[in-house]
């Protein structure tokens, strides 16, 4: 992974779109090898659990399975915005990685997750600040055009305070827009944000994503099978002090 810093101005502005718009696209996350190295540990997955496959290949908490995952954890730019949203104490909920097939039919408009509803009033007031509790990061693998499954999300939504009802398909007169990217870009949104997949309409391409979700520390990890869930002993030794904390190593606190 790059280990250059990302400079604070630059975590700051993408925080402000986070609260303005619901969503930032952060260019170039990853490089050209890292993208290569991705899709080839993708096409090596095997189901395992609740994973599934078809016209989608979905596969869950694929951090566990090797320590190649880990750096995906917590990518330079991603996770500087991670914390300055949801605090330094914050950590992973989940990481899952797809690839969407020719005839894949994307999931119509959706949010993942509302804290609470909130009165109208006080999400129109522009002086209310709407805390984060969940975000998650796409990183697409391929260079997404408006046939290749683009992500689709509808600006300054998530201060709607509810879900989109059957048939919406805008606020505020603002529709959904597709979100058209290059390979190792990322797209980082906030869970009460209206969005939607898209068809992959290409006559022989598959679209290639790996997806973290970050939550607060108060935000429970939820890592299949539960009951039955047991960490890979190679992943933990690999994982840095901060991908640990991510992965639940945090320090004592209330409730513990």
């Amino acid at each position: 992974m790059p280990v250059e810093s990302t400079p604070p101005a630059l975590t700051a502005e993408r925080l402000l779109a986070l609260h303005r718009d619901g969503f930032v696209l952060l260019p170039g996350v990853l490089e050209a090898a890292q993208v290569r190295l991705l899709r080839q540990a993708i096409d090596g997955l095997q189901a395992q659990h609740w994973d599934y496959s078809g016209l989608l290949d979905h596969y869950k908490c694929v951090f566990n399975r090797d320590p190649l995952w880990l750096p995906f954890l917590d990518p330079p730019g991603v996770i500087e915005l991670a914390e300055a949203a949801l605090g330094a104490d914050c950590h992973v909920i989940g990481q899952t990685a797809w690839r969407c097939h020719p005839g894949f039919r994307g999931t119509g408009l959706h949010l993942d997750y509302l804290a609470m509803a909130l009165p109208r009033r006080l999400l129109a007031d522009p002086g209310f600040e709407l805390p984060m509790q969940i975000c998650t990061c796409h990183l697409y693998l391929d260079a997404i055009d408006p046939d290749l499954c683009p992500t689709r999300v509808v600006p300054g939504s998530h201060r709607a305070g509810r879900a989109p009802r059957p048939g919406e398909t805008q606020w505020q007169g603002r529709a959904a827009q597709a979100v058209l990217c290059g390979a190792g870009d990322a797209l980082m949104f906030r869970s009460e944000l209206w969005h939607a997949g898209s068809d992959n309409r290409t006559a022989g391409r598959s679209r290639y994503l790996l997806q973290v979700h970050y939550g607060r520390r108060m935000v429970a990890q939820k890592f299949s099978p539960y009951l039955h869930w047991r960490f890979n002993p190679e992943v933990l030794a690999a994982a840095s002090a901060r991908q640990r904390r991510l992965l639940g190593e945090h320090e004592e606190a209330e409730y513990d």
